[in-house]
This record gives C-alpha cells, structure tokens and sequence, in this order.
C-alpha cells in the first residue's frame, strides 16, 4: 500500500483554477463518501482518503494499492465530483507519494508551505480535515495515524521554534508595539478615529490583547456609535478628538481626510494634561491623518503605515530563519512516521513467509513420515525438531536483513521482492 496526495496551492494555480477545484463546508461530506465508497457501490476510488480544502489550498491524500493507479484515481474523483475535464486542471497539480507525501503534509501542518509562513489557521484546517474525514469514516489506521503525527508535527513547529512568532499583518504588528511601549495592554485606553477596516482590525487585535477602554470617532456620529458598542466603548464627535487624547494611551487614525487631523499643538497640550504619560500614535490613512511633526514630541511615539510594513517584513525575515528549525523537525518525525508504515508491511510479509514456509515443511514431513513407515513417537519427534530447524535457519537471516532493511529509503522493495519471489501476493489475495 502508498500514500499518495495530489493537489494545487496558491504556488500551483490561480485562484481561477483553484475556486473550480474547491470543496465547500457543505459538500465535504458527500465528496468524503463518494471518494471511499463511490455513492454506496463499495468500490471507491481510494482506500482511505482525507481532503484538505483551503482557500489556498485544495488537496487530496489517499491509501492507494498502487501509486500511478492512486494518482489517476484522485485526478478522477476531481474531475468527476466537479463535473471538470482532468485537461482543464491536470497541468496546474502537484503529486507526491509515501515519504514526500508525508513530508508535504508535515510541512503544510507547520505552516511553511502556506502563503504566509508561519500562519496559525493552517494547522487548524488539517485538524479540521482529518475531523471530518474520520467522521466519514474515509480516514482509516494509516490515514488517520499519519494526521494525527501531523497534527504533532505543526504543535513542535509553533512551540519549539519561532516560525509563528513576530507579527506579519499590520494591525497584529501595531499591537505588538504597543506591548513594548506600554508592556500589558490592560489598564490602556484606545481612541479610533474614522471607520476604516484596518483601524476596525487593530482595535478588534489590541481588545484581544487586554485593551478595555475604546473611544471611537468619526465624521459620522452614528457609525461611531455603532462601532463603539460592538467594542464595549463609547462614541464621540471629531471634534473632541483633543480631549479624548488626554486619556487615550494609542491612537488609531485611519480616516479619508484631506488634512491632517492630529496636529502638534493638539498633542502638546494632550501631554501636559496627561502629565507626559507615553502616547503611541498609528496613522494608517493614506493620505496621512497625523502631521508627522508630532514624532519630535517627548515621550509621544508615531508610527504611519510605511513603518508598520517594514516591521511586519521585518518579522517575516525573522519567520523565515526559523524555516530550516522546522524542516529538521519534519524530517526527524516523517522518519518515525515511515519507520511505522513500513513495519505494516513487513510484519505480515514476515507472517505469511514463515506460513508458507510452515506449510511445505508439514506437507513435506508427512511424505517422508509415510515412505519411512513405523516410527517411533521419538523418531518422528527428532525428525519433525530437524525440518522445524532447517526452515528456521534457512529463514533467520531473509527476515533479519528484511527488518533491518524496512526501515531504509528503499524498504519497500525488499519487501515486495520477498512476496514476489515466494508468491505471497497471490496467497494473501
């Protein structure tokens, strides 16, 4: 039996390719049946299969009795579920089997495969996945054994090194320098100015991170109220944003103004009052919302979108160090994960060796026992001790160099060799 996994990333295919390809929420289920038991029929296309689907991502892994077959079988089941010639797609896949399979999944479970290394969502996803496809009962002893290790595999990855540290989107980024101006977030108050979606999304970080108190104002005072009740806040005009800076501790400005709206003057005076308690300041509108001259203000920290970019490309940098950590963590574990899929193999191939073997030495015992005629019970007892000895000693050392073997690059094909030339294929079949 392979693993074998076929499918297009964001790296494979555009979204035009990958949309047509894409298994929603609500056809898993049927997909997931289909593909192990071809509506009911019982001849699916795979013998276990588990269908990772992302908005980046469409991949299918499988328990194929053949790699070319298992390859072709999933081509299939794409093209047949979504009514697609395999010629519309078939350029744009990726195909890996048994030890690049597993390592691809271990890399997708860690986060290095996906669009921003690192991302959190992925591992989630391949939870998710494997969830569903056991539920369906697709993902059988291997299947479901090689998720789970994945699942280990992306938990090492996050803990052990740092390739989810650092923030890489902007707003994360702004809440991380947030925390090393104030340290906890708890006790600071958050002034939104204008309702732009990434002010929306820092604010919704910096309340996830401790932030309790949020001011919000905007040109149009009802959306400002409706902004600060989904934030547990409170609502003003723009034109007491100079008050609100005397409590404030991070601004937020992400307005369409012309002008600038925070101007030095407003800020000096904000910390007189606050008795020059830190102000950190995030301009992220395009055309700027803060005149820039504020920077040169004691203890008042201004950052525009530009900065934040290069912190979050920064970050990335960072992320990407710790990419060969990771990779060393997926080797170490799709080496114990083949080391266990291989000894599937070669304990029954071992089993039916020595049964096969068993089997001629009794058949031939009995042949010799009737040309001999009368022996004694001690007679046939030395002579049954002497063939049990000869098969024993004739098998020791196949089975020691199998086992040894099985665990190598190339394990299988000691495996397959030892049925093929016994003839144990056709006798297990």
């Amino acid at each position: 039996m392979h693993i074998v996994v076929v499918g297009l990333n964001h790296k494979a295919a555009p979204v035009e390719i990958r949309e047509k390809l894409a298994f929603t929420s609500h056809s898993l289920e049927k997909a997931l049946q289909k593909f192990i038991n071809d509506d009911g029929g019982g001849q699916g296309y795979a013998v276990e299969g588990v269908i990772l689907s992302t908005c980046n991502r469409t991949e299918i892994y499988a328990l194929a009795k053949e790699v070319d077959s298992g390859y072709e079988a999933i081509r299939r089941f794409m093209a047949d579920f979504h009514q697609l010639p395999q010629e519309e797609f078939a350029d744009y896949l990726y195909a890996y089997d048994d030890r690049e399979a597993v390592a691809h999944l271990f890399a997708v479970a860690s986060g290095i495969d996906s669009m921003i290394v690192g991302e959190p969502q992925i591992l989630g996803q391949v939870r998710d996945a494997f969830e569903e496809a056991a539920a369906q009962r697709a993902a059988g002893g291997v299947l479901s054994a090689l998720f789970r290790q994945a699942i280990h595999v992306g938990k090492r990855a996050r803990t052990e090194t740092g390739i989810s540290q650092n923030a890489i989107s902007v707003s994360y980024a702004a809440v991380e320098l947030a925390k090393k101006i104030f340290g906890d977030l708890g006790s600071c108050q958050v002034l939104l100015i204008g309702a732009g979606e990434m002010g929306e999304l820092t604010v919704e970080n910096l309340v996830g991170n401790g932030v309790k108190g949020i001011i919000v104002a905007n040109r149009t005072y009802q959306r400002a109220v409706g902004l600060a009740e989904r934030f547990g806040g409170r609502a003003i005009g723009l034109d007491r944003i100079g008050q609100a800076l005397w409590t404030a501790d991070i601004v937020i400005s992400s307005t369409e103004s012309p002008h600038f709206i925070i101007k030095p003057e407003m800020v000096s005076e904000a910390m007189w009052m606050r008795r020059n308690r830190p102000l950190f300041l995030i301009d992220i509108a395009v055309p700027r919302d803060i005149d820039p001259a504020v920077q040169r203000i004691e203890n008042t920290y201004l950052y525009n979108i530009d900065d934040l970019q290069a912190v979050v490309e920064a970050n990335i940098r960072e992320r990407r160090k710790e990419v060969g950590k990771v990779k060393a963590i997926i080797h170490e574990e799709v080496a114990k994960f083949m080391a266990w899929f291989r000894s599937l193999e070669v304990v029954p191939t071992i089993t039916d060796l020595k049964n096969y073997a068993e089997e001629i030495r009794r058949a031939e015992l009995a042949k010799a026992l009737r040309r001999l005629g009368d022996c004694s019970e001690r007679e046939e007892n030395i002579i049954n001790a002497l063939t049990m000895s000869i098969v024993n000693k004739l098998l020791h050392q196949p089975i020691v160099r199998l086992k040894k073997h099985a665990n190598g690059h190339n394990g299988y094909l000691y495996t397959e060799a030892i049925r093929e030339l016994f003839g144990l294929s056709e006798k297990r079949g």
